[in-house]
């Protein structure tokens, strides 16, 4: 099966997943209220249905038009645009005619479900897998940052400790990353010395312009051999993989981003390079350098187990009963919500750039990987609930945001918005919605053509 076949099967099988527990939260309490549900779809429904069953007062559908899903509730002004049928008297069994309290829990019953969907997969998660954790003042040696330009922005240098970010401690080094880019200030040690410093307001759209050089820092490691193209000059020198590069002529070498400027000092010459294999035998092994600066093979990369054992880092395995994985999972939870609403406030502020980075629906499949894993689709899954969630609580008519906005003036005023005003807000609201969707699939489709 093809790797674009696996993503697009995961894509589906999450957005379906998502779209109608979604619509089961509006579902639900509509019939609890005795409120007359005449459709459910799966999809949107444009002039024709994949399928379609009634059953009851309800049909039961699948549209072919993938942007989302919806349950038409009767008297309710919502994407269908019923204008006729509001125009008859409100009858006991419609949304209109419900107090506003009841119609107020039937419209955040579908973020509710998302948000406590989450919780349940992260729950799940935790007491399934556990939690393997690189603690971040663990990290002996630091970071190696790849792509020097992006580091200095930030102010990161290779062999920086990176402490906290916005003043909390990194519990997870897995994390680092994707709390730089929602963060405002990062404390790191440098030589002994703790600095503090803000995080230019403007680095999320300085990644987002070059994605590629995005992932501009890693784990400080060692140079293993990988592999030895046929190509290489030195793929008859007796390097073999797994070798660990220890010296370069007389100078020692520990990491990995100590080896290029070495190297610039033998450009087109001979040098032994000495090796470490295993039992550490060590061997010294006469190469040709490149005008380039080059050996000539690819990098590996050591395991976790084995920068453990060096005390690069410390690996933390925890694993959870099913009550400890209760509080593991809500927490999981609270702190995604928390991270994402952190980005999506950068999204608002046009200083930053975000908006640059926000995505459509190929963004979104990018996000599950290209072989099946369990453990990652249920990890995108819930990220994906708790996105669908806090978006469609926006307060853009059209949302289910929307929608509460103008219950709530209801409840606190105690006047009810005209239809006719709902029905304009309606149409406003669809046309904001139909922009962001062209605005984020639009940004896909540059980055796809950009990249070419």
């Amino acid at each position: 099966m093809s790797p674009l076949l696996i993503k697009t099967i995961q894509f589906f099988l999450s957005l379906s997943l998502l779209i109608v527990l979604h619509e089961l939260g509006h579902f639900i309490p509509a019939k609890l209220f005795k409120t007359r549900v005449e459709k459910f779809y799966l999809f949107f429904d444009v002039k024709f249905s994949l399928f379609k069953k009634k059953i009851g007062e309800t049909v039961y559908g699948i549209g072919w038009l993938p942007l989302g899903g919806y349950v038409k509730i009767a008297g309710m002004i919502d994407e269908s645009m019923d204008t006729e049928a509001m125009k008859e008297e409100p009858k006991e069994w419609e949304f209109r005619s419900k107090p506003a309290w009841q119609r107020l829990i039937i419209m955040i019953g579908g973020v509710t479900v998302n948000f406590i969907l989450a919780l349940i997969i992260y729950i799940g998660m935790a007491y399934a897998y556990g939690e393997q954790i690189i603690p971040g003042d663990s990290l002996s040696a630091g970071v190696h940052v790849v792509e020097e330009e992006i580091g200095d922005k930030i102010g990161i240098q290779t062999g920086d400790k990176i402490l906290a970010i916005d003043g909390e401690e990194i519990r997870d080094f897995n994390t680092v990353f994707n709390d730089l880019v929602s963060g405002s200030s990062i404390t790191i040690e440098r030589d002994g010395q703790v600095i503090e410093q803000e995080i230019p307001v403007d680095f999320i759209s300085t990644l987002i312009d070059d994605m590629d050089r995005a992932r501009f820092f890693t784990l400080r490691m060692p140079f293993i051999v990988g592999s030895i193209p046929s190509e290489s000059p030195n793929k008859d020198s007796g390097l073999q993989e797994a070798d660990e590069i220890v010296a370069i002529g007389d100078q020692k070498v520990e990491f990995f981003d100590q080896v290029g400027p070495i190297l610039e000092n033998y450009k087109g010459a001979k040098v032994n390079l000495t090796v470490a294999r295993e039992n550490n035998v060590r061997k010294e092994i006469p190469v040709v350098i490149s005008d380039s600066a080059k050996i000539g093979v690819f990098p590996g990369r050591p395991s976790m187990k084995d920068m453990e054992e060096r005390g690069l880092l410390r690996l933390e395995t925890l694993k959870y009963s099913f009550t400890e994985s209760i509080p593991a999972g809500f927490n999981k939870g609270v702190n995604t919500l928390t991270g994402y609403l952190k980005q999506l406030k950068k999204i608002f502020n046009p200083d930053t750039g975000a908006y640059k980075g926000v995505g459509g629906f190929a963004a979104i499949g990018g996000l599950f990987p290209d072989s099946w894993n369990w453990e990652i689709f249920w990890a995108t899954t819930a990220f994906l609930s708790i996105m669908l969630a806090v978006l469609n609580l926006l307060p853009i008519p059209a949302l289910d945001g929307g929608h509460v906005m103008f219950l709530l003036y209801e409840i606190v005023t105690g006047r009810k918005p005209s239809d006719k005003f709902l029905e304009y807000a309606q149409m406003v609201g669809f046309f904001l919605l139909l922009a962001l969707i062209l605005f984020a699939n639009g940004n896909d489709l540059y980055r796809w053509i950009t990249s070419k």
